[in-house]
């Protein structure tokens, strides 16, 4: 269930980050450099971008993982400077990073699960309750007697993900959970995805390389230098063919079939985001 936060008799987002710039040690450039970015709860957020353009980087801000070296980032009206804050910070937002082996620490799926809650000092009774939850929430209930090393790809990210649900966030940052998987494990991911954010209001910033991925957000974010260099709805962004090839991004499987299909002298439209819209305009094709 989404928590929303209100100042002033108005609804706040959940997380505000303001003029933020970083970078690693003593590096002259900055990795990110006057990044402003709102994100409100419930909302589904892609952020891409190519290779060294900042988007982990600032992804590790979200949770306070990483601080700014000037600027501000805000979680709840927490900022992630305040080291007393930090807490409070991750408990609301969980991270869930490219390689799910990396965040498996037990033998048995359920107990890799109650890890977290057990560290947040809960009753039995409760972290039963939650892990029971978390991983009916992800499809793998039926696994949780199972050793995590036995399960595919894409069921290690799910338990993955199960872990930080069952420690109950506002939000989850995703940093390219799918990368490592195959076709099928990506699509059972999505998935799982796409029911938490329908069906408990939680709030996702994913962070992937995959376009296929990326327009079924809400909102997609294009970062280029360290900076957002775009944001809109999925058929804003991909609208503009120009700007993504400027910043060397690849259209959607689907957008560029449609795009070639009209090059080729097919009548159909050539901003075309979803499977079933090129089917049916196929389809009224005489």
């Amino acid at each position: 269930m989404a928590v929303f936060l209100y100042q002033d008799g108005e609804m706040m987002p959940l997380i505000e980050v303001d003029d933020l710039y970083y970078k690693y040690g003593q590096e002259d450039d900055w990795v990110l450099a006057g990044v402003d970015l709102e994100v409100e709860t419930g909302e589904f957020v892609a952020i891409v971008g190519h290779n060294g353009s900042g988007k982990s980087t600032f992804a590790k801000m979200l949770n306070g993982l990483l601080v700014p070296k000037q600027g501000v980032v805000k979680v709840a009206g927490l900022e992630t400077k305040d080291k007393e804050e930090i807490w409070g910070i991750r408990q609301r937002v969980g991270m869930v990073f490219q390689n799910p082996d990396n965040q498996l620490v037990a033998n048995i799926v359920e107990e890799d699960v109650a890890f977290g809650p057990e560290n947040l000092g809960l009753e039995s009774q409760v972290i039963k309750t939650r892990v029971k939850e978390a991983l009916t929430a992800v499809g793998m209930e039926e696994f949780r007697r199972h050793a995590p090393h036995n399960l595919s790809g894409g069921q290690k990210q799910r338990v993955a993900i199960a872990g930080i649900l069952a420690m109950q966030p506002q939000c989850l940052v995703l940093d390219e959970p799918t990368a490592m998987l195959d076709p099928v494990g990506r699509k059972n991911v999505m998935s799982t995805l796409h029911d938490l954010n329908q069906n408990l209001d939680m709030t996702l910033i994913h962070i992937t390389h995959f376009m296929s991925e990326a327009i079924q957000a809400d909102r997609i974010i294009v970062m280029d230098q360290g900076k957002v260099a775009l944001q809109g709805r999925p058929a804003e962004i991909f609208g503009q063919l120009d700007k993504i090839k400027e910043y060397n991004l690849d259209l959607p499987q689907v957008t560029e079939l449609a795009v070639r299909l009209k090059q080729a002298g097919v009548d159909i439209s050539s901003d075309i985001y979803e499977v079933d819209r090129l089917v049916n305009e196929l389809c009224l094709l005489k």
